[in-house]
């Protein structure tokens, strides 16, 4: 079996002469190959792939700032359990354990047609220290940025302290308020909620976030306060791209987040593992707007991980899926290791676009002898463990200071480019009759395969379909790849090769 150094370079004059082949002509060619296919057997997923239609980008449209109801409570009263019972599935974590929520955490909610945004905040503590004053700064950051708030309240423990020092900081805000007295699960415990009439904000709402009980009725009061168009937050964008910021625990995503988004926008803390659920934030750079994802750090087993650690790395995988393109954040200061190249994996199996991102390079930048040795080392670490994926653009960067920032908006256009890139059938085809000419495929047991024809089946990531008339050599169709990306560029995107081994139909 040939290795893939068994393929030369591209040789200029065939890139000449590709270039050089008039684009009628080549769609002609490609017609006469495409009705050859008639004498092979196709099922109707091969006449599917045939008519794929291109896929155009998707435009950017401004829609009316969706009505935002925050969530706040001490910590453990339910606030997520609530949160997830109205959008109707198991978004935010939930766990036994005080303080799993850290972020201010946007979900998109419908209720009787209407829709807004949900809020969920970590839990509210006064002379709260360390990680659980950010948390508690990013709950206050909510109301302030809200149209009306539900305040949860445990009714089976009845008003606290901590509960009225709460009460204080929603009155000075001057915001609508709706009290909801949380874990009431059957009407005999009812009566429980009535002591929290003594927090003054009025008619406590008896609900079991748990089970259901009563959240309709929450539901039909708060669409009575809430405006139809939000008079704090920003015109909607539907279309900007989707960026996810990868890496393992502690790498600088949130911080890279912040930083980008020029507010505290996510707790950013020493502690390995701060950030559990997504957060969406919308941010401008370089004229455009995109939708950043902060993610949870990928652990390195995460069948091992446990309780919310568990949770917030499914939910990363599932942030992944709906983001374009991946941004893997990699710690300069420390050896690429196993889990940096898993995470890369990740990306390259969900066909997402893929920016590496080197972080903390200003660690990097002084002359002394070890700064210089890390550097040189790093280099060794990117040419041996990251060969596979050196068609990625690089960018070293401080999510700290900032710096370099702006070289992150070019390589995720680059990626994105190349993620949306269509090459024509007739351009592929004549690509595929010159590299068949030059290097034709071994010959495995007395036969030789050979390419009937050759389409994009679909972009994002680049999908092509090879017609063959028996198995290519995964060397062949890596060669295949490595000359598309030698003439096409696909910087940044993975491209996928697919092949559809079809005999002639029987006379």
């Amino acid at each position: 079996m040939p290795d893939d150094d068994d393929f030369p370079e591209l040789n200029p004059e065939l890139a000449d002469r590709l270039a050089a082949i008039d684009e009628a002509t080549a769609a002609q060619r490609a017609s006469a190959l495409r009705a050859g296919l008639e004498e092979y057997e196709l099922d109707d997923e091969d006449l599917d792939i045939l008519d794929a239609a291109t896929d155009d980008p998707d435009a950017i449209q401004y829609l009316p700032a969706l009505p935002v109801l925050a969530i706040v409570g001490r910590p453990n009263v339910g606030k997520s359990a609530l949160v997830n019972r109205i959008l109707g599935r198991r978004e935010a974590v939930v766990q036994d354990t005080p303080g799993v929520t850290r972020d201010r955490v946007n979900y998109k909610a419908e209720w009787n047609e209407r829709r807004f945004t949900l809020v969920d905040t970590g839990g509210w503590e006064p002379d709260a220290k360390g990680i659980h004053a950010a948390v508690a700064a990013q709950a206050e950051i909510a109301i302030d940025l809200a149209d009306a708030v539900l305040f949860v309240v445990d009714a089976m423990v009845g008003p606290t302290a901590t509960d009225e020092h709460v009460v204080k900081l929603l009155r000075s805000t001057k915001k609508p308020v709706i009290l909801v007295a949380n874990k009431v699960d059957d009407i005999r415990q009812e009566p429980e909620a009535a002591s929290l009439w003594s927090l003054g904000l009025g008619q406590p709402w008896p609900v079991s976030a748990v089970h259901g009980r009563g959240v309709a009725d929450l539901l039909d009061h708060v669409l009575t306060v809430l405006p139809e168009v939000s008079a704090v937050a920003k015109e909607q964008v539907g279309g900007p791209r989707r960026v996810a910021l990868l890496g393992r625990p502690n790498v600088g995503k949130s911080s890279l987040l912040n930083r980008a988004a020029g507010e505290e926008r996510v707790v950013v803390h020493d502690l390995a593992g701060t950030t559990r659920d997504p957060v969406d934030e919308q941010i401008e750079l370089a004229g455009r707007v995109w939708t950043f994802v902060d993610t949870a750090g990928i652990r390195r087993r995460m069948n091992l991980a446990q309780g919310a650690d568990f949770y917030a790395s499914l939910r990363t995988s599932a942030a992944l899926e709906k983001a374009e393109v991946a941004v893997v954040l990699i710690d300069v200061t420390e050896p690429i290791s196993e889990q940096d190249v898993r995470i890369i994996e990740l990306v390259l199996e969900s066909g997402r676009a893929l920016v590496l991102a080197f972080n903390k390079w200003d660690l990097l930048d002084s002359d002394d002898g070890l700064e210089r040795e890390r550097r040189r080392y790093l280099e060794r670490e990117i040419e041996q463990d990251l060969a596979h994926v050196a068609w990625a653009p690089r960018v070293n960067i401080s999510a700290k200071t900032g710096r370099h920032l702006e070289k992150l908006v070019p390589a995720l256009e680059l990626a994105l480019q190349s993620w949306d890139t269509r090459i024509p059938t007739g351009k592929f085809n004549a690509l595929l009759a010159e590299l068949t000419a030059e290097h034709p495929h071994p010959v495995r047991g007395g036969k030789q395969p050979r390419i009937l024809f050759g389409t994009q089946a679909s972009s994002r990531p680049p999908t092509f379909v090879l017609f063959t008339t028996g198995f290519l050599d995964p060397q062949y169709r890596r060669f295949i790849t490595r000359r598309l990306r030698e003439l096409y560029g696909f910087e940044g995107s993975p491209i996928i090769v697919n092949m559809r081994v079809r005999e002639r139909r029987k006379r």
